[in-house]
């Protein structure tokens, strides 16, 4: 199960970085441009999966408090700025920086994970219905159908544009 999420992980951070690269050839003007998505503009889309990375890692701090490596890789994922609005190209470059910084968490926080982390519940009390808790193996499928989701949605944005982008993940090494 490890390995699979190391995967994911894997995935993601090359993944977001494909996307913050095309992204950032971008004016500043292109990037925040409203583009009718639920969140606007492709930077938007780009710091809700930023936003939505943290607050998924923020859930798992109760499920691994016996876990101190595990909890030592969420310390700078939390700790990050998170903009709203239109950004300057400064703010940007912050954006991009923190999504390497919350990459790099998440696939240090899988690796720091045991068997035993894998089953161990997730309070989501946000959640109207039940269960009230969840394994954290589910979360994580979440999470990676969340991100994967919204790069889907920049993807069809910038297919749109006539701008060549592949999130698929076939070509890069991820074992």
């Amino acid at each position: 199960m490890k390995e699979n999420f190391s995967t994911i992980a894997k995935y993601n951070e090359d993944t977001n970085k494909k996307v913050a690269s095309i992204l950032g050839k971008l004016s500043n003007e292109e990037r925040e441009k409203n583009r009718k998505s639920f969140y606007g503009s492709l930077s938007a889309l780009f710091r809700h999966n930023l936003g939505a990375a943290c607050f998924f890692l923020s859930l798992f701090k109760e499920t691994v408090k016996d876990n101190a490596e595990a909890l030592k890789a969420l310390e700078d994922a939390a700790k990050i700025e998170h903009f709203k609005g239109k950004l300057t190209e400064a703010q940007w470059k912050k954006v991009v920086s923190s999504s390497k910084i919350v990459d790099k968490a998440f696939i240090d926080f899988i690796n720091a994970l045991n068997d035993k982390d894998f089953n161990a519940p997730v309070n989501i009390d946000w959640y109207k219905g039940k269960p009230p808790s969840v394994p954290l193996r589910f979360m994580l499928q979440q999470f990676s159908v969340h991100n994967t989701h919204h790069r889907g949605q920049i993807s069809q944005i910038l297919d749109s544009l006539k701008i060549d982008n592949d999130f698929s993940g076939i070509d890069i090494k991820l074992l």
